[in-house]
């Protein structure tokens, strides 16, 4: 089973937590949302693949890649994720995403990247998960060594990357 597949075979419940949901991006208003009204700093945008990207991989090769919109718990798109398979193989899943420069330092991002784990592991429990970060970006390398990732010793280019079993 590809990785959207396992995805999209999961109960509904599993897709929200006491913070957040993820919902796979369906509408042009969440296009809209993700491409052009969720905001982030310069160097923020620096350390993420820009929205067309990620929607140019999903359009092309489906099967191993699922764009997201992040929610509040009431609905308010706060952010993108874009579930994928690591270097477009089998040997990790992975997840890439950013909140809204409105809304970071509320928790979503933390509550975000455990629904994206929980969510990867429930559907894909023999695969790892691999996640490639920019050195610069210390934040992010905080949270997941929070979320039990540790950094390994291989790189994937310039990125640093972190793996949980």
């Amino acid at each position: 089973m590809n990785l959207r597949s396992s995805l999209q075979a999961l109960p509904e419940r599993f897709w929200s937590n006491e913070t957040v949901c993820l919902r796979p991006m369906k509408t042009e208003a969440d296009l809209i949302f993700a491409a052009n009204e969720c905001q982030l700093t310069k160097e923020q945008r620096e350390f993420v693949n820009p929205v067309w990207l990620s929607v140019g991989h999903a359009y092309l090769e489906p099967e191993k890649h699922w764009p997201c919109v992040i929610c509040t718990t009431e609905g308010e798109r706060i952010g993108f994720l874009d579930f994928y398979c690591w270097n477009g193989g089998e040997e990790a899943t992975s997840w890439s995403f950013f909140i809204d420069l409105k809304q970071q330092g509320k928790g979503y991002g933390r509550a975000a990247a455990a629904l994206a784990g929980k969510l990867l592991k429930a559907a894909c429990p023999q695969t790892p998960i691999k996640l490639a970060v920019e050195p610069d970006n210390t934040a992010a390398q905080r949270l997941y060594c929070v979320l039990g990732f540790s950094q390994l010793a291989e790189t994937d280019g310039d990125d640093l990357v972190f793996s949980v079993e």
